[in-house]
């Protein structure tokens, strides 16, 4: 075996064990994998400090054991944590997203808020009530979120919502 080739490949071992070390975490619409940071491990209350934010990472658990973590948005209502996914290309929830397809098979998921995980479970909201709850949280946080309410609803993304509840 050529030197050259035994140094590409401890090259690339190394690399993978780094990854692995380390996580690899999500860049804007690009996913990751796994997360790093201080995991906490006490019961969070109020999201509220999430509001900080306007982004947060997700990280989902995949049917092959390698974790999925995807660049989300949160608003917070009361101290509850909300998420949302939108359906800019069109599909029908969970089918069109991979990291939707994960949470609805299994609904645990680690959050990372600043330098923070959180290992919580998330619930698809279904009830009306609380999904204009979540709505009206998203709205008040995000103006593109009022942007998309103003136009037509034959004209606007699917929005779905989804609750952060403890494990």
């Amino acid at each position: 075996m050529p030197a050259a080739f035994r140094v590409l490949q401890n090259v690339l071992a190394l690399a993978f064990i780094a990854t692995l070390a380390v996580g690899c975490e999500p860049r804007e619409n690009t996913p990751g994998l796994w997360l790093s940071g201080e995991l906490v491990t006490t019961p969070v209350d109020d999201w509220s400090f999430s509001d900080e934010f306007p982004q947060i990472f997700l990280e989902s658990r995949t049917w092959y054991w390698i974790p999925h973590s995807v660049t989300i948005s949160c608003a917070t209502h009361n101290g509850q944590l909300y998420l949302f996914t939108i359906y800019y290309q069109g599909g029908e929830f969970p089918e069109a997203k991979f990291w939707n397809r994960n949470v609805v098979r299994d609904s645990r998921v680690r959050l990372k808020i600043g330098s923070q995980l959180f290992e919580q479970r998330v619930a698809l909201i279904t009830d009306p009530a609380e999904r204009e709850i979540a709505l009206q949280a998203f709205e008040r946080k995000y103006p593109l979120v009022k942007e998309l309410l103003e136009k037509p609803e034959s004209q606007r993304p699917p929005l779905y919502f989804l609750r952060v509840d403890p494990l």
